[in-house]
């Protein structure tokens, strides 16, 4: 497995947080859009001028990250423009050298019917088809809802342009934001919160079809309160997550995700040491 990381979670200018994941000897770093690399810009220069800069240092691209949470595909309303965007990001795979864009896709039905279900499958189809014509993927972010509930979502719409972005953390942290957020009403349990989002197990069920993972990690009080912290020091079993991504036939990259804290150059360093730390002792170095 290889090593990248979230570009903007440096905080540096683009090219210095380029220098900065050469220097921690990353294989990769995960390229968030926005700013100069917007997909709905019509002038691709800028796109061009990064790949380029990207090459330059021996690194590739993990995978393209958009969609932070700004679209909910469960919405039919808006697929006209949401689809068109999403079509114009998997074109952007190409120029970065990727097959895959990571996607938040918004919070699916969790019993896998109605029409916003419905909604989901017509989006991701479309939005799947277009990427397998190109050779490239969109690795669907997990969290708002459990491994079972995405993996019958690819299942459904089929041939290989759907995919996962696994990210633990999230189906740690998912739980809590769900009634934060009044979308379930149900106090918190984590016992049961934990059993049914598997932020470790989940790999196993989700397995054949992940593509890409975040390397974050989260923490939860029984009283229902979320913290994401540096990893090792939340929740997740990283040495079962990582045999269980082994035999499921993942040998993609581990991309270090750090939103928070004060220091996020420390944390990645301490994240990218921990991580090989535990593919040496997972025997998978």
């Amino acid at each position: 497995m290889k090593i990248s990381v979230m570009h903007s979670n440096l905080r540096r200018p683009f090219e210095e947080a380029l220098d900065i994941a050469v220097e921690l000897g990353l294989d990769g770093i995960h390229l968030s859009c926005g700013g100069e690399l917007d997909a709905r810009a019509t002038d691709r220069e800028p796109w061009r001028r990064a790949a380029q800069q990207i090459r330059d240092r021996g690194l590739e691209v993990s995978a393209l990250c958009c969609w932070g949470g700004q679209v909910d595909l469960g919405e039919a309303e808006h697929h006209a423009e949401n689809i068109a965007w999403g079509k114009q990001l998997l074109e952007m795979c190409a120029t970065f050298e990727t097959r895959i864009w990571m996607a938040h896709v918004g919070v699916m039905p969790h019993d896998a019917s109605g029409p916003k279900w419905q909604a989901f499958v017509d989006a991701t189809g479309e939005l799947a088809r277009y990427g397998e014509s190109l050779g490239c993927c969109v690795a669907m972010e997990t969290g708002p809802e459990p491994p079972r509930v995405m993996r019958q979502l690819i299942e459904t719409v089929g041939g290989t342009g759907l995919r996962a972005n696994y990210d633990p953390a999230n189906l740690i942290l998912w739980p809590v934001i769900l009634r934060e957020w009044k979308l379930v009403e149900t106090p918190y349990d984590q016992a049961a919160a934990l059993a049914e989002f598997m932020p470790t197990e989940g790999a196993a069920v989700l397995g054949p079809y992940i593509a890409h993972t975040h390397a974050k990690d989260a923490l939860t009080t029984p009283d229902g309160k979320r913290l994401e912290v540096p990893l090792g020091e939340g929740l997740v079993d990283w040495q079962r997550y990582l045999r269980l991504l082994h035999e499921a036939g993942f040998d993609g990259y581990l991309a270090i995700e750090r939103e928070t804290g004060a220091d996020p150059v420390g944390d990645i360093r301490r994240a990218a040491t921990f991580l090989r730390e535990q593919l040496a002792l997972a025997g998978l170095a």
